[in-house]
């Protein structure tokens, strides 16, 4: 067995070279190209040739990634059941989130760019009849020119810049984090056998088919008639995720049912990118490549997808920084603090939208405020316990602690998952202990989301003891 992984990992770094060097060779032939242009060459035989080296560069691309993941995947399986398990795991959760929020960011940045420079575009004062508006700018201590075009220019350039793989790549990484964070360690990450005992099959299952599913649901909505209006649109369109949320919250830990519903959003996101608003560009060029007349609802139909996709921004944006959060995860209805938390940061990309078209609301951005702050005084813990009748000494709290917490938050863990404390977090001392003290009543006694998706089987007597003795103010003599 070990002769033929060896094999398999010695072909594909063969394969692996022979993509580099056809990566070079593909490069070299696309300057060739650039070089050898003809002014007098007819247009469509360059653009023909282009395309093609094009294409053969993402094949290359595209081998060279799925080698790389592969290699990967052969090396994890082979380490697995080693020391070396747990540190592979989180390197390579450090390496993916990494390039996850990378990716994120320029494409969101972009996204941003776009949507305002649509809001912003100047539309009557010197405007050229072919053009839909202009708009100058300064940044990086240059002055910039910019002007749309109604349908197309008499002649498209050839270098034509897409804004494309940023959303690929966004979405690829984030789900090569999904599959590392909660697919890799269903039963600790994904699963809670409290909330529903799913087998590790099944939630993984349930996880990719809610992602296709929510996506073909919602390119249904964009097709039909409902779409005419925006508004019973939008109002559609939040009940639907509510009740997803819900619903991910009847299935998965609630920690992984909020990155599972900002998984779907990303989806769609990418999807919009991938199925609609990149194939309407390129039916656009191609059409003006031609000289056939361009059917305008492409473009409108890309431009809403786009628009859609700037709202959805900032609830993804939550979604990825909310397991730092238990306030909201660990609420008795973390469906709910979802909801109002997406429904409030759709409400403020609106005000900004808003703004950025000259318009002013006097309301849509005070109710957004006010519905962040009404779900943040929702989610404040509640009192809860009777009074402490003995008092608890740090001896039964070192006991709770060494039994439930120190397998993960040590200096040296023992978890099979955790070769590093989450978070730095340790109890190695007493003193330890005091010093994480609210952090302790927050996840373990009001939001009971530590330790992770009870693990370590903490009893609710475990639980009121560590209330209590917090509450006497943590003795540790």
């Amino acid at each position: 067995m070990n002769v033929a992984v060896v094999v398999i990992v010695f072909f594909l770094l063969v394969v692996l070279l022979l993509l580099i060097h056809l990566t070079y060779r593909v490069e070299a032939l696309r300057t060739m190209a650039q070089d050898a242009d003809d002014p007098d060459d007819q247009i469509d035989q360059d653009d023909t040739t282009r395309a093609r080296l094009a294409r053969t560069k993402n094949y290359v691309y595209a081998g060279l990634v799925l080698t790389i993941v592969l290699l990967v995947a052969i090396v994890y399986i082979l380490l697995l059941g080693t020391p070396w398990s747990g540190h592979v795991h989180e390197w390579l959760n450090l390496i993916v989130r990494w390039m996850h929020i990378t990716f994120g960011i320029a494409w969101i940045g972009t996204s941003f760019y776009f949507v305002f420079l649509e809001n912003a575009l100047n539309r009557t004062r010197n405007v050229r009849p072919e053009l839909a508006g202009n708009l100058w700018a300064v940044h990086g201590g240059g002055f910039y020119y910019l002007e749309k075009y109604k349908l197309a220019p008499a002649t498209i350039p050839r270098d034509l810049h897409w804004f494309k793989y940023e959303a690929y790549f966004t979405w690829l990484s984030g789900f090569c984090l999904l599959a590392i964070v909660y697919y890799l360690d269903a039963h600790s990450f994904l699963i809670d056998p409290a909330v529903l005992p799913l087998t590790s099959g099944q939630a993984i299952g349930i996880s990719v088919g809610s992602l296709m599913t929510g996506w073909i649901v919602y390119d249904r909505l964009c097709r039909s008639r409902l779409a005419r209006n925006a508004t019973v649109f939008a109002i559609t369109g939040f009940v639907l995720a509510v009740g997803l949320a819900m619903l991910y919250t009847a299935l998965f830990n609630s920690r992984a049912a909020y990155l599972h519903f900002g998984a779907l959003l990303g989806t769609l996101m990418a999807a919009n990118v991938f199925f609609v608003i990149i194939p309407s560009q390129k039916a656009m060029v191609r059409a003006a490549k031609r000289g056939e007349d361009l059917d305008p609802d492409l473009g409108k139909h890309a431009g809403l997808r786009s628009l859609h996709n700037n709202y959805l921004t900032l609830p993804v944006l939550f979604v990825m920084i909310s397991n730092h959060f238990p306030s909201t995860f660990g609420h008795a209805q973390p469906w709910a603090i979802l909801a109002g938390l997406t429904l409030a940061s759709v409400g403020v990309k609106h005000y900004l939208n808003l703004r950025e078209r000259g318009q002013q609301s006097v309301w849509v951005l005070p109710v957004s405020i006010l519905l962040l702050l009404a779900v943040a005084f929702v989610s404040a813990p509640q009192p809860k316990g009777g009074p402490c009748t003995s008092q608890v000494t740090i001896t039964e709290v070192l006991n709770i602690v060494n039994d439930r917490c120190i397998s993960c938050h040590s200096s040296k863990p023992t978890d099979e998952v955790w070769t590093s404390p989450p978070n730095g977090v340790v109890y190695d001392t007493p003193a330890d202990i005091v010093k994480m003290k609210d952090k302790i009543l927050q996840r373990v006694y009001y939001t009971e989301t530590m330790p992770q998706n009870n693990k370590t089987n903490m009893t609710p007597e475990e639980r009121e003891a560590l209330r209590c003795w917090v509450e006497q103010g943590a003795p540790i003599e």
